[in-house]
C-alpha cells in the first residue's frame, strides 16, 4: 500500500503524488503503477514517491477524483514477462464503480458484498475473476445486482479493503477475456445478418 500525499484537481484532469516504497524498487520514470486499481505512468519520482497525472476520462471512470490527503491506495506494478500469474490478467483500465454494501465475518475471513452498474452484470460470473480497487478476487456470491467476495486474512492485512464502509466507492474491472468474448459474438452476428442480405438480385443489381 501507499498513501496520497498530495493530489492537484485541475481543469484537464489531476496531479497525483504518492508515498511508497515497495513499488519503486526498480521502477523507472514511464512504467506503470496500478493506484486502486487504476493504471497511470509514472511521471516523477524519489526515493519515496511518485508523480502521475490523471486525465478527465480516468476521473469520470474511477474513485482516483475522491482521494484526499493522507488516504492509502493499493499500489501494484505492471507484471514482467516470465513471472508467474498469481492472479488474472488486470489491465488497470476501470469500468465502473461499485458501492460497498455490507462486510460480514466468516471463519478467519471476512466476505464483501458490493452493487455493481446494471450494464456491467453480464461480465460478472459465480467463481469468475473480478478486480476491485486493484485486487484480483474472485466472485463467491452473486445476485441481480450485487455480488460477493471472500477476503482472506493476508489480503484483509494488506490492502485497504480493511479500511471500507459501508456505502464507501470502489473501482472495478471486470475480466478482460468476458469482454472480448462478447465483442467476438457480436461481429458473429453483424456477418450473419450481412450474409442474410447477399442474394443473387442484390449482385445483379451492383453489375456481378
Amino acid at each position: 500500500m501507499g498513501r496520497v500525499r498530495r493530489i492537484q484537481k485541475r481543469t484537464d484532469g489531476a496531479f497525483l503524488v504518492i508515498e511508497a516504497v515497495k513499488v519503486l524498487q526498480g521502477t523507472r520514470i514511464g512504467d506503470s503503477i496500478s493506484i486502486n486499481g487504476v493504471d497511470l505512468t509514472v511521471i516523477e519520482m524519489d526515493a519515496n514517491s511518485f508523480s502521475s497525472d490523471a486525465s478527465l476520462e480516468t476521473l469520470r471512470r474511477s474513485t482516483l477524483g475522491e482521494l484526499r490527503s493522507g488516504d492509502r491506495v493499493n499500489l501494484e506494478r505492471a507484471l514482467a514477462v516470465g513471472e508467474r500469474l498469481g492472479g488474472h490478467v488486470v489491465q488497470g483500465h476501470v469500468d465502473g464503480v461499485a458501492d460497498l454494501i455490507s462486510v460480514t465475518a466468516e471463519g478467519n475471513a471476512y466476505r464483501m458484498r458490493f452493487s455493481f452498474p446494471p450494464d456491467l452484470g453480464r461480465y460478472i460470473a459465480m467463481k469468475g475473476s473480478i478486480t476491485v480497487d486493484g485486487i484480483s478476487l474472485t466472485v463467491a456470491g452473486l445476485g441481480e445486482d450485487w455480488f460477493e467476495v471472500a477476503i482472506i486474512p493476508h489480503t484483509w492485512r494488506e490492502t485497504t479493503l480493511s479500511d471500507l464502509k459501508s456505502g464507501d466507492r470502489v473501482n472495478l474491472e471486470v475480466d478482460v477475456l468476458a469482454k472480448y468474448v462478447e465483442r467476438l459474438m457480436l461481429h458473429k452476428e453483424n456477418e450473419e445478418t450481412a450474409d442474410s442480405r447477399l442474394t443473387m438480385d442484390y449482385l445483379i443489381e451492383r453489375g456481378y
